[in-house]
């Protein structure tokens, strides 16, 4: 049931008696609810926020709406981490409801400055007449974790050209000064990045629009990033509008990133290459990067989509976030990997070889709902070959290799409850086996699958919705016969 606007625009402190513990043990009772990933203890789940590395440990926050699974009235919410695997809740972070930020405090991001952590947001508001103003307000997080909103926006109007539609810092310092990219919309409607300096993050100067060569490339950009690697500049943005092409921009929405000479930030140009989707699968969108301690690059994203409904909407809680990855570079494409330190959610061992000649094989010992699996799946000339997991007796969910289109394909057709149909039930991508191997890493939790192929080459990210009782793990060919090697972890 479709909420008003006036429940979807409460505070927590405006739900009802009752309401909110309610939800919370809604949300308790799914079956869908998660081992390992982020997730909310109800309401909405949607972009991560303020990822950093400050006093110790990792600090992620996402957007939560908690009275429902409808877009409404948004939060930070705040979890940290030592080891980016065990996260602890601790709890609202920025709470929306000021002057600046009536109707929501929106994406951003965070930096740390004189030993405090700086958080960069859009304050979202509505005018009686429902138009939107954003605003780009700062909070200031002290090192016991205390987090204060300064009282007046950092950048307090739109630029001209742009519409209102003007959201998600992401901040970064170079060079002695500040800056920060935000997602706008041209009056033409027409989706794009901005660009503002800062000597001291509170004093904001408008330095002009991001070049591209996407003059006309969906009708806004969302969560926009901006890092280099290896010399190398790539920014990080969420195109809205994006048509359909072939087996690309398949999603309502896409995420995606250009590589290219670093920005020139005097002139601001960047000279790119093409636009690429950062993950094949589902659901992915907003991703957000940060820089760990030792240099690498990290990333997550949410493991949703805006305007799409889930199973879980009915049982008071909607969305998590994907695992953080590693990013690196390679002949100009991003490759994602799991970050290592995921190897603390490793319990018990399974190891199988087998070949598999024409036929389906069910392999009872990698049965199980929340694992990490790696699987080196060896051809010779089979037509078709893959995996089907968290299989039963009418479901499962199938990756598999087509040798004739020289493409690798996600199918949750058969994955349970399903949604989202008029989007499509495949997902696929062009890949080449590297010496005859196809190597996928996957990370199944009780609703989703991340699926890492050839060390990270490409990566497929799908929510999924089985049955319990649908565990099942079987490996297949068609037309010839493969050899598989396969490691499982039982989740701890």
């Amino acid at each position: 049931m479709k909420m008003s606007r006036t429940q979807l625009y409460r505070r927590i402190d405006q739900a009802e008696k009752g309401e909110w513990e309610s939800l919370k043990q809604l949300a308790e009772r799914s079956p869908w609810r998660q081992k390992y990933h982020i997730q909310p203890v109800a309401g909405l789940l949607n972009d991560p926020n303020g990822f950093a590395f400050f006093e110790g440990e990792y600090h992620l926050f996402y957007q939560w709406f908690p009275l429902g699974t409808g877009h409404g009235m948004k939060y930070w919410y705040h979890t940290s981490s030592s080891d980016l695997v065990h996260w602890k809740n601790r709890g609202i972070g920025i709470a929306p409801g000021g002057p600046f930020d009536s109707h929501g405090a929106f994406s951003g991001s965070a930096i740390e400055k004189d030993g405090k952590l700086y958080l960069m947001y859009t304050g979202n508001t509505r005018s009686p007449d429902w138009i939107r103003h954003p605003f780009q307000c700062m909070a200031v997080m002290e090192p016991d974790g205390v987090i204060n909103k300064l009282e007046q926006p950092v950048i307090l109007k739109v630029p001209r050209g742009y519409t209102d539609h003007f959201r998600d810092p992401k901040v970064w310092m170079e060079g002695g000064s500040y800056y920060c990219v935000i997602g706008a919309q041209r009056l033409d409607n027409t989706g794009s990045v901005v660009l503002f300096r800062s000597p001291d993050l509170s004093q904001w100067h408008f330095e002009g629009e991001i070049g591209t060569n996407l003059k006309s490339f969906g009708f806004m950009w969302e969560c926009p990033d901006y890092f280099e690697l290896d010399g190398t500049g790539i920014l990080l943005f969420s195109p809205q509008g994006l048509s359909p092409q072939g087996d690309r921009c398949r999603n309502i929405y896409q995420s995606g990133y250009l590589t290219g000479r670093p920005i020139n930030l005097a002139d601001r140009e960047f000279h790119h290459g093409e636009f690429r989707e950062l993950d094949r699968g589902f659901d992915f969108y907003a991703p957000q990067t940060t820089q760990a301690p030792d240099g690498r690059r990290l990333l997550t994203a949410w493991m949703g989509l805006p305007e799409i409904d889930y199973p879980t909407d009915d049982h008071g809680w909607a969305h998590c976030l994907t695992l953080p990855r590693e990013l690196s570079l390679k002949n100009g494409r991003l490759i994602q990997r799991p970050v290592r330190e995921l190897v603390k959610l490793r319990g018990c061992k399974t190891e199988v070889s087998t070949v598999v000649n024409n036929e389906s094989l069910s392999i009872v010992e990698l049965a199980g709902t929340a694992y990490e699996m790696l699987v080196h799946i060896r051809e010779t000339k089979a037509n078709r070959f893959g995996i089907e997991f968290r299989a039963g007796r009418h479901e499962r969910t199938v990756i598999y290799y087509d040798r004739a289109e020289g493409k690798l394909v996600l199918d949750r057709s058969l994955s349970g409850q399903s949604f989202a149909l008029e989007y499509g039930t495949e997902r696929r991508c062009p890949l080449q086996l590297r010496d005859g191997t196809l190597t996928l890493h996957l990370f199944v939790d009780i609703s989703s699958v991340e699926v890492f192929v050839n060390d990270g080459e490409e990566t497929f990210t799908a929510r999924i919705f089985p049955e319990r009782e649908s565990t099942g793990v079987n490996f297949f060919a068609e037309g010839g016969r493969v050899a598989i090697d396969a490691v499982k972890w039982d989740t701890q």
